[in-house]
């Protein structure tokens, strides 16, 4: 059998082999084939000039150019320096390609700027269509009195000066009391204590027989004597007053010409119990106290001031507030103490507000809802259009006058309201004030975008500026702004995201760009 039959029973046997043979064959064929060489005029070449050039034309027209992607980038890398950072992050600036150390994005060349550029002020000049996008609005910056409304809680107290305390004069026993249960309105005058006192019948005693001697005297001639009994009179007149009994009770003990075991003890004001300290057959000693009283026809009104409130706030200003018992009603009353310690636990300092309550509606313990208006000055100073040029009580601030003299109340001199903090439009100059949306404030700084004059388009300048307190809408602005200045009130937020975005000083990084040193997450990655 030759070759050729020795395959074929091969193949017959084993098909699989076949297979395999073909396609090591081929392989073979396509692997040692020989190329043919190219030979200038064999064959036919297609005529591409004229489509060349119709591309060329069409390359050289602007309105055809394909726009490259890199292009940009390769001018930047020609002009400038190769300063590399990432989208996301632009205080990730590298001086090669390589990844951002915080989002792992890659790194894009920038124009890396100058030093003197970097510290400059921050500029954004944007389009008419931009600005208005980004919805951008200005305000002028104004020099006015600005006005800021407190929104203050408090409750209502007793007026410590209208408290009033019945206690034993001498030592003795309570046989009764008149008055035996605390809410009683009592009236000036009105019996309150039956004491039985030995002290105070002995005193009674002494009275009676005083009189006895002057009576026995007064037929004398010796003018020494008679004048001694009527000393002795009048002393132990003067020791029952002391102890507590009243004209009338005197006049009767002559009178009568007969000592009372008991006394009866009379309340020296009008008002409301609002203690009782003793009980009925109690022993009580000098000082002892029975009763308190007092009157609610003025009431205090106790508010908490928060110390950032504190700077509004002066003696003698006008006080509103409402209460829940009274919806609707409103009740008027003025500064007349701000307590000069604060409170280590709630960090308020307490106000008192002196209010008249002829009706009585306001009880103490009541909580109330108050309201103060105050116009701010320069330098810290508060002006009160109704006080100005007036002179006012130090103790009592309801006592204001037009020119000096004494407290109606107390006696005391009057003072200038200028003394208590407060000014007059005439001695000091309106503050600058901007809208409290104008700054941006990062708890250290206060930026401010302040709008550029006569530019070539919508330019806006960051600015820093140290701002004073915040008066409802509007803040004081103590440096950085001029009268007049156009400051931005909306958009500002944008404003500063662009800056930032451009690796320029902005709002959370004032040094615009930076080598990223206390912040470098660059150990270990690419780009180094």
């Amino acid at each position: 059998m030759n070759n050729a039959g020795k395959f074929v029973d091969v193949v017959k046997r084993h098909p699989g082999a076949a297979v395999v043979f073909s396609v090591v064959v081929i392989l073979g064929l396509v692997l040692l084939w020989p190329a043919a060489p190219h030979e200038p005029g064999v064959g036919i070449e297609p005529d591409t000039s004229a489509e060349s050039h119709a591309m060329q034309g069409h390359a050289n027209h602007p309105a055809m150019q394909s726009p490259d992607p890199h292009a940009a980038h390769r001018n930047l890398l020609e002009n400038e320096p190769q300063v590399w950072s990432c989208s996301m992050h632009p205080q990730i600036q590298r001086k090669s390609p390589g990844q951002c150390p915080i989002c792992g994005m890659d790194l894009v060349p920038i124009r890396e700027k100058s030093t003197s550029a970097t510290h400059s002020a921050p500029t954004l000049q944007v389009t008419p269509a931009q600005r208005a996008l980004m919805k951008i609005e200005s305000a002028p910056v104004e020099r006015r009195f600005p006005s800021a409304e407190l929104r203050l809680v408090g409750k209502v107290t007793y007026d410590e000066t209208r408290l009033a305390y019945i206690t034993a004069w001498v030592p003795g026993r309570i046989d009764d009391l008149f008055v035996d249960y605390t809410g009683v309105s009592v009236k000036e005058g009105d019996h309150m204590v039956e004491l039985y006192s030995p002290e105070l019948l002995s005193a009674q005693e002494e009275l009676l027989q005083a009189l006895n001697g002057l009576s026995e005297l007064s037929k004398s001639s010796v003018q020494s004597l008679r004048n001694s009994a009527a000393g002795t009179v009048e002393s132990a007149r003067d020791k029952l007053r002391l102890w507590g009994l009243t004209a009338a009770q005197i006049q009767e003990l002559e009178r009568s010409g007969q000592a009372s075991e008991n006394v009866t003890i009379y309340s020296p004001a009008s008002g409301v119990v609002i203690h009782r300290n003793a009980q009925e057959g109690m022993y009580v000693e000098t000082g002892t106290r029975i009763f308190t009283i007092a009157d609610l026809s003025d009431v205090w009104v106790q508010l908490d001031a928060y110390e950032s409130d504190l700077q509004w706030l002066r003696y003698g200003q006008p006080v509103s507030f409402t209460t829940e018992a009274f919806p609707g009603e409103t009740f008027e009353g003025a500064v007349s103490f701000i307590d000069p310690v604060l409170d280590a636990i709630t960090r308020t300092v307490k106000v008192r507000v002196n209010v008249e309550n002829e009706k009585g509606w306001l009880k103490p313990e009541m909580f109330v809802r108050a309201k103060v208006t105050a116009q701010f000055a320069s330098h810290g100073q508060v002006l009160d259009p109704n006080l100005v040029g007036k002179w006012v009580s130090p103790m009592h601030p309801e006592i204001i006058k037009d020119q000096p003299g004494q407290c109606d109340v107390c006696g005391m001199d009057l003072i200038p309201v200028e003394a208590l903090g407060q000014t007059s439009a005439a001695h000091v100059h309106a503050p600058l004030v901007i809208p409290a949306t104008a700054p941006l404030l990062t708890g250290t700084r206060a930026i401010v975008y302040v709008e550029i004059e006569n530019a070539s388009g919508p330019t806006y300048e960051g600015r820093e500026v140290v701002l004073g307190p915040r008066a409802g809408e509007v803040y004081v602005v103590e440096s950085g702004l001029s009268e007049g200045e156009l400051v931005v009130t909306s958009g500002n937020f944008k404003i500063d995201s662009a800056l930032q975005i451009q690796a320029k000083p902005s709002m959370m990084n004032p040094e615009g760009r930076h080598n990223g040193a206390g912040h470098d997450h660059n150990h270990g990655h690419g780009g180094r």
